[in-house]
C-alpha cells in the first residue's frame, strides 16, 4: 500500500532523541505532584524522592511500558460508522479546535465569550462536515460555574455529534469519574463504554518534565477504565523547553515516555496516544507562535518517534488561521507547514475552526478549514500497487499509440483512481484573504439549519443533567 509520507529525522537522529530522553528520565527525572502516582512508579522500579516529588525512571521501565502499550486502538463513536481505527492507513483524522474562550459571532462578526449554545452549534457543524473526523469539546462554557465547565462542555458535545468526542481537560480523579459517568449514559452503561469508548481525554504534562496532582491522578483513573488518554506535551521552545529544535523534541518525547509509564503501570494495556502540541514562543510577544516553520518540524520529528515506538499518535496541529478574523490570511510558505504536519505520519490532529492561536473560534472558519482539508487529504490516499492496478492486460488490449480514454477499464475506475477538486472552492485558497468568508457563512448557516443529530435517550439526558447539577451544588 503506497501512501505519501515525509520524513524529518534520519535513523541516527531518532536514536539520539530516544537516548537523550532515556538519559533525562534516568538522571533528571520527572516531578509528579501525586503521592499515589509516585507509589505506582516506585513499585514498578522508579527511584522516587517523596519529599521533592521527583521520580527517576530507568530504561527498563520505559521498555516494559512500551511492551505493555497497545499498538492499535479504536476511537469509537456513538454511530459506529464514524469509528476511527488507529494507526491510520492514509490521511490522519482531523478534529475541531481546542478550548477557546470566545466565539466570533456568525451574524454580527463580534467577539464574545463562548457559551454552551456556541459549543452545541460548533460541534453540530462538525458533525455535519465530512472532513471533520471527530470533535473536541472545542469551546469554554463561560456562563457556568468554572469548576464544572469541563463537564458541561463534554455533555453538550456528546449530545450534538455521533462522532467520537475528545475532552480537552481533566482536573482530578473525581472529575475523570464524572466524565466517564456522562459518557456511559450515552454509550448504554459502563460496561458498554469499556467495550466501546466513545470519548477520549487529553491529559497535559506541564513542561518541563512535571505533572500536576489533579491532572495526573485523573489520567491514571481514565487508564484504569480503558478510556484512551492523549498525553499532550506542550513544550514551548525558549519558554518551557530548550529553544533548540533538538531540545524541544527531546523534552516532548521525554514527557510522553513518562506519561506512558504512568498509564501502563497503572493499568497495563490501557489505550494510550502519544501526543504533542509543541511550538516556539514568539520572542516579540511571549505568546505561542504556531504560524512559523518550527511547529510543523517538531510535529514531524515527534510523529517519527511515535512510529518508532509503534504508538498511536496525535502530534499535528491543524492551523490555517491564527488571526482573530475568519479567512485565509497566511502565505503559501506558512500554510506549507500544514502539509508537512499531516504528511509526517500523525494519526490524529485537532484545530478546525480555530482562531487567534486557539483562543477563539468561528463557524465559518470551520467550513473553510474543512474545505481545504478535503482538498489536501487527496494527497494521502492509499494506492495499491499490484497486478490488477498495473493493468498490463489493458495495455495489451489498447495497443501501441492508442488511447485509454474509451476503454472500459478507464470508465470503471476513473472516479476512484483520480481526485476531483471543486474549482469554486479552490478560488478560496487562491485569494489568501477574507473573500471566501460570506460563502462560508452561508454554508455554515445552511448546515446548522438542515443537519439533525440523532438525540440521545431522554432518560440518559436527565441522568447527565442531574449529575452536573448535583456536582454544582457541592461547589
Amino acid at each position: 500500500m503506497a501512501v505519501a509520507r515525509l520524513r524529518f529525522l534520519d535513523k541516527r537522529e531518532e536514536d539520539f532523541v530516544h537516548g537523550k530522553s532515556i538519559e533525562s528520565l534516568k538522571d533528571i527525572g520527572v516531578l509528579v505532584r501525586s503521592h499515589t502516582v509516585l507509589k505506582t512508579l516506585a513499585s514498578a522500579g522508579a527511584s522516587v524522592d517523596y519529599r521533592t516529588g521527583i521520580a527517576k525512571i530507568p530504561e527498563a521501565m520505559v521498555d516494559e511500558a512500551l511492551r505493555k502499550a497497545p499498538r492499535s486502538i479504536r476511537m469509537c463513536a456513538r454511530d459506529p460508522k464514524h469509528d476511527m481505527p488507529i494507526p491510520v492507513e492514509s490521511a490522519p483524522y482531523i478534529a475541531t479546535t481546542g478550548l477557546g474562550i470566545y466565539m466570533r459571532d456568525i451574524d454580527t462578526g463580534e467577539k464574545r465569550p463562548s457559551t454552551r449554545k456556541d459549543i452545541a452549534d460548533f460541534v453540530r457543524l462538525g458533525d455535519a462536515l465530512d472532513p471533520v473526523a471527530f470533535c473536541w469539546t472545542s469551546l469554554t462554557a463561560t456562563e457556568v460555574p468554572q469548576p464544572a465547565h469541563g463537564l458541561h462542555e463534554l455533555w453538550v458535545a456528546l449530545q450534538n455529534t455521533t462522532k467520537h468526542v475528545q475532552s480537552v481537560e481533566v482536573s482530578s480523579a473525581a472529575d475523570s469519574m464524572r466524565q466517564i459517568k456522562l459518557a456511559s449514559f450515552v454509550a448504554g452503561g459502563e460496561d458498554a463504554l469499556r467495550k466501546r469508548p466513545i470519548f477520549s481525554v487529553i491529559c497535559c504534562s506541564i513542561a518541563p518534565l512535571s505533572f500536576d496532582e489533579g491532572a495526573v491522578e485523573g489520567m491514571a483513573e481514565l487508564a484504569r477504565f480503558g478510556i484512551p488518554v492523549a498525553s499532550m506535551s506542550m513544550s514551548l521552545s525558549g519558554g518551557s523547553a530548550p529553544v533548540t529544535m533538538a531540545g524541544t523534541i527531546v523534552n516532548a518525547n521525554t514527557e510522553n515516555l513518562a506519561s506512558l509509564c504512568i498509564t501502563q503501570f497503572t493499568a497495563p494495556g490501557a489505550p494510550h496516544i502519544y501526543c504533542s502540541s509543541s511550538a516556539p514562543i514568539d520572542m516579540r510577544t511571549g505568546s505561542i507562535n504556531y504560524m512559523t516553520a518550527e511547529p510543523a518540524l517538531i510535529s514531524a520529528g515527534l510523529g517519527q518517534m511515535a512510529a518508532r515506538y509503534r504508538l498511536p499518535s496525535m502530534v499535528g496541529d491543524w492551523g490555517i488561521n491564527d488571526k482573530d478574523e475568519p479567512g485565509i490570511p497566511h502565505s503559501l510558505t506558512q500554510i506549507f507547514g500544514v502539509v508537512l504536519t499531516t504528511l509526517s505520519g500523525t494519526d490524529l490532529a485537532g484545530g478546525m475552526g480555530g482562531l487567534d492561536a486557539v483562543k477563539g473560534a468561528s463557524l465559518e472558519q470551520m467550513v473553510i478549514d474543512a474545505t481545504i482539508w478535503d482538498n489536501l487529504r487527496a494527497y494521502m490516499r492509499k494506492f495499491d500497487f499490484n497486478e490488477q492496478t498495473a493493468a498490463l492486460d489493458v495495455v495489451r488490449a489498447v495497443g501501441h499509440g492508442n488511447t485509454f480514454l474509451n476503454h472500459p477499464h478507464t470508465l470503471k475506475n476513473f472516479k476512484t483512481a483520480l481526485s476531483f477538486w471543486d474549482p469554486k472552492k479552490l478560488e478560496w485558497e487562491a485569494s489568501y484573504s477574507t473573500k471566501m468568508v460570506p460563502e462560508a457563512k452561508r454554508i455554515a448557516k445552511q448546515l446548522l439549519k438542515e443537519h439533525q443529530v440523532p438525540p440521545i435517550d431522554r432518560s440518559a439526558l436527565k441522568q447527565g443533567d442531574d449529575l452536573i447539577r448535583n456536582f454544582e451544588k457541592t461547589l
